[in-house]
């Protein structure tokens, strides 16, 4: 993801770079990132060290003394003034392997030092040293004030990250079986969330071998995860394995925020990067990863600048980095249950029993994935049943047939993307054609795959397998009865998705009889006759919802266009509503009268 994601961020990158040669101390790159060195460490001149010394102070360390490691929170970035460092990365077998000596003018840290996250690598100094730190807010402040500088150092702290990430820097060993329904769970997860990792297979791997012998753990109990400390996880959660990486952020109970945006897809990301750019303090709740539903598309050819097509990862990756550079936080894993609009500030109750506080609300849930009425569904789901197609499942796929059900643009972009990796790709779709779901570019060109057949007015019937997976498929043609069973063991359904809005439940939000959230001109006359029995006669804005200061966008509102660029749209347009709101209720009290909790409303 990160190389998609650089190669965007970087590709109109200008500016000198200083000359770097590689230090005998220094680790070989990727060959993808062998060509970009200097960009990777660049070295800055006396008057642009002189720049940053406003953001930053000076501190100094001894021979051997550590500066970083991933046990601290992080501190930011340090600009060498005096001395040397090194900096390694450990696996989690405890094998410390250089990356990079640095001296004066070179800088340290990656792009997760934006927002504080807890550093991948290990610096320690080799000797006297004397380094200006630059904390992550004040970081920040570098990349946005100092235009040229702070984009040279954007571009470095990216490609250190991308670098990470193609070597399992810094990341956790996942050991077990490759395929199995708990490592592409994790592989899912870290891959989505850009965070470097390594996965063995201990059928193949001697020392992953040795360290399943060691722990001994149960069939329930894989995969297993070294993390770079050395402490092993079994079958751990998204949340315990984010806890142990430092990824996961303790939110406080009493912080209030301008607004908090539940959900990382395109609009939510798109909100948070406007919104934290316009000055506004923005936290950012998703359940997974960045990029929701549109994160896991191998390919969009229709948004708008890219005619070559870009990845949902991608994009999502774009807009994640964007939103920390202006200040936005952003937790994930972490389920929003609940939202109480009984009071002011709003208050979202978090799966993990806590609570945040904020002003205003923007809703950015999306949609989840629609299960179709096959027998034994759930048994199979990663376990040869997906829901996406990420490089992870399409490299299970190599030189097997497989199914995909679905005719929207979804799925016709996962098609091109599987039948460059399947041998065969056996398309079902309920209806008589594709043209009334599905964009004609991808129509003529799934036309012209050799290794894709189209099954019109079909659908899955059965599955068989075991515990270990699907074994095989069985379809009818709901036209003339007809039945085909194939030896199949990786299904791929795309048959649309429900709003994500069951935590809405009581709070006051209007939702349709499909539970797509209702905003401005959906919501009923009941709904305005209530908005004009308040204070200031308030009428929902185009992006509000029945309850004032909490926001709809993208696909969980009801009259929204399911697309990636609308959604984008939303996002950004929903910010000016939400500076309104605020502009116009700077003296809400701070807990809203008996009438207006009985109408789930504010002044």
């Amino acid at each position: 993801m990160i190389n998609e994601v650089t190669d965007g961020l970087l590709s109109s990158a200008s500016g000198q770079v200083g000359d770097v040669s590689a230090n005998e101390a220094d680790a070989p790159l990727p060959p993808s990132l062998a060509s970009r060195r200097e960009q990777m460490f660049p070295k800055l001149t006396p008057a642009e060290i002189n720049r940053l010394r406003r953001f930053g102070t000076v501190h100094t360390w001894q021979p051997g003394e550590i500066l970083f490691d991933p046990s601290m929170r992080g501190a930011g970035m340090f600009v060498l003034l005096s001395g040397r460092i090194l900096t390694t990365r450990k696996n989690g077998l405890g094998i410390e392997i250089p990356i990079v000596e640095s001296g004066p003018g070179n800088f340290a840290g990656e792009v997760g030092q934006l927002s504080g996250r807890p550093p991948l690598a290990y610096g320690r100094a080799l000797e006297v040293v004397e380094a200006l730190v630059i904390d992550p807010p004040s970081l920040r402040a570098v990349v946005v004030a100092e235009a040229e500088l702070g984009e040279r150092i954007m571009r470095a702290l990216i490609l250190r990250r991308m670098g990470l990430i193609e070597t399992g820097g810094g990341g956790p060993l996942l050991i077990g079986a490759p395929g199995s329904a708990g490592m592409v769970r994790l592989q899912g997860f870290l891959s989505r969330n850009g965070h470097p990792h390594l996965v063995l297979d201990p059928a193949l791997d001697s020392v992953a071998e040795e360290v399943v012998k060691l722990h001994q753990p149960r069939s329930n109990e894989l995969p297993l995860v070294v993390c770079p400390d050395g402490t092993v996880l079994k079958d751990p959660t998204e949340r315990e394995l984010a806890r142990y990486l430092g990824l996961y952020v303790d939110l406080s109970p009493d912080r209030v925020y301008d607004v908090a945006i539940v959900g990382a897809g395109p609009a939510g990301l798109a909100c948070a990067v406007y919104a934290a750019s316009e000055g506004l303090s923005v936290l950012v709740l998703d359940t997974h990863a960045f990029g929701g539903q549109a994160g896991a598309s191998a390919r969009i050819e229709n948004y708008l600048g890219f005619p070559t097509g870009i990845s949902g990862q991608a994009l999502a990756g774009r807009a994640y980095v964007q939103a920390l550079k202006f200040g936005a936080e952003m937790v994930v894993p972490v389920e929003v249950m609940s939202l109480d609009c009984s009071r002011f500030p709003r208050a979202l109750q978090l799966d993990c029993g806590g609570q945040v506080l904020a002003k205003t609300v923007v809703i950015a849930t999306g949609a989840k994935y629609r299960r179709p009425g096959i027998p034994e569904l759930e048994k199979y789901e990663g376990r040869g049943v997906y829901y996406w197609a990420s490089p992870i499942e399409a490299a299970l796929c190599g030189q097997e047939e497989v199914v995909l059900v679905g005719g929207g643009n979804a799925a016709g972009q996962a098609i091109v993307f599987l039948a460059s990796h399947a041998a065969h790709v056996h398309h079902l779709i309920r209806g008589s054609d594709l043209a009334k779901s599905m964009s004609k570019y991808l129509i003529d060109r799934i036309g012209l795959l050799a290794n894709v057949t189209l099954y019109t007015e079909s659908e899955i019937v059965a599955i068989e397998g075991c515990d270990e997976g699907v074994s095989g498929v069985q379809w009818h043609n709901r036209k003339d009865g007809s039945k085909q069973t194939k030896s199949i063991r990786r299904i791929f359904l795309f048959v649309g998705a429900d709003p994500n809005t069951d935590w809405l439940e009581n709070c006051g939000v209007n939702v349709n009889d499909k539970g797509f959230v209702c905003t401005g001109i959906d919501l009923s006359p009941v709904d305005d006759a209530r908005s004009t029995h308040l204070k200031n006669e308030h009428h929902p804005l185009s992006l509000e919802t029945s309850v004032p200061g909490v926001f709809a966008i993208g696909d969980a509102r009801a009259s929204s266009t399911k697309r990636v660029a609308a959604a984008v749209g939303e996002g950004a347009a929903v910010v000016a509503q939400v500076h309104n709101w605020l502009a116009s209720h700077e003296t809400v009290p701070a807990q809203a009268t008996e009438h207006d909790k009985s109408l789930g409303r504010l002044n």
